[in-house]
Order: C-alpha cells, then sequence, then structure tokens
C-alpha cells in the first residue's frame, strides 16, 4: 500500500461502523483485495444498456488506477482486466495515454483516464470499498479489426456507440445509450 491519504479510507483499513450494513458482494470484494490485490465487477449486458466491468484493490494494493472496460462479454472482459492488472502487481505503471499490446485477441488496448463525474452512474461498488471518490480509475478502450478505436472519425459506428468516451465530462459525451440514464 502507498501513503497516498485516499487509500486508507477504503473498508479494508477503517471499519466506520457501518460493516454490518454491507452487502452480500462486499465480503467476496474485500476477500479479492486481501488474496489476490483486486476483484473484477462484471455487469451484464441488460436490456439498459451494453455490459461492462471494472477492478477493485488496485489502487489500495498497488497505487495504481482502477481499469474499466466496456461493450464486450463480461467475461472476456475480465480477463482482459485481469492481464493488465497484472502489470501494476509486477510494478509496472499504468497510465492515460498508454497503450498495450495483446490484450484483447491479440489486439492493443488504449487506457484513457476517466472524469470523475462519471462515477457515480458507472462505480458505485468501487465508491463503497473506497467509502468516496477520488481514486483514479482508467478506461481500457479497445479497437475495431481495424485497429481504430471509438474516438476515432474512421470507425464504424456501431463500434462508436460499443464503448463511452469517459475522459469527456457527461455534458459533452455524445448522447447515445451511455448518456441515457443520466
Amino acid at each position: 500500500m502507498t501513503g497516498d491519504p485516499f487509500l486508507c479510507r477504503c473498508v479494508l483499513c477503517h471499519d466506520y461502523g457501518d460493516r454490518g450494513d454491507a452487502d452480500r458482494a462486499d465480503p467476496t470484494i474485500i476477500e479479492d483485495v486481501r488474496r489476490h490485490g483486486w476483484h473484477v465487477v462484471m455487469v451484464p449486458e441488460d436490456e439498459i444498456g451494453p455490459g461492462f466491468a471494472y477492478t477493485i484493490g488496485l489502487a489500495h494494493t498497488y497505487g495504481a488506477p482502477e481499469l474499466a472496460m466496456f461493450g464486450l462479454d463480461v467475461h472476456a472482459m475480465h480477463r482482459a482486466l485481469n492481464r493488465l492488472a497484472e502489470k501494476p502487481a509486477a510494478g509496472s505503471a499504468l497510465a492515460d495515454g498508454q497503450r498495450h499490446p495483446g490484450i484483447v485477441e491479440g489486439h492493443q488496448v488504449a487506457l484513457r483516464r476517466v472524469d470523475l463525474r462519471w462515477y457515480r452512474t458507472f462505480f458505485g461498488r468501487a465508491i463503497g470499498f473506497y467509502r468516496r471518490p477520488p481514486f483514479p480509475v482508467l478506461q481500457v478502450a479497445w479497437p475495431d479489426m481495424a485497429e481504430r478505436f471509438h474516438w476515432e472519425e474512421q470507425a464504424e459506428e456501431k463500434h462508436r456507440d460499443s464503448q463511452p468516451q469517459l475522459w469527456l465530462s457527461p455534458s459533452e459525451h455524445p448522447a447515445g445509450i451511455w448518456t441515457a440514464e443520466l
């Protein structure tokens, strides 16, 4: 654990008298973070929108940003997030703007810093773990078959809609499935 002050506010470090109020998922998250260094939350696709997945615990255990991924099968995203989470576990830094090859079906991914105004929409379990933002989150963006990312004009519309652009503020984000619940 690093000396960053936000890290000591998590449920592993302090009991604020509300542990009895934790729902059934919290003990699993806590145990995974203790045993493995992180936990992956998987939110399956439903009638509201595409699935997504994100980590909890990387900031606590390694001082690294949490990771979030959208628009693929939740199990594929779980595997990809675990591959990336192994990097800070091995001592490598993850940062905004980095590209990492071979993460999704042999393709590279790009990391983008998530705007804090999206946290309550997507990362409720992480907020519960850390007690409140800020904790760093990087969006893991995956390319289409031609290696184009969803923010690039040349990307097909279907690919552009498959993932949000969480580095933009909610008011700047193009209207669509990712902003419908705002």
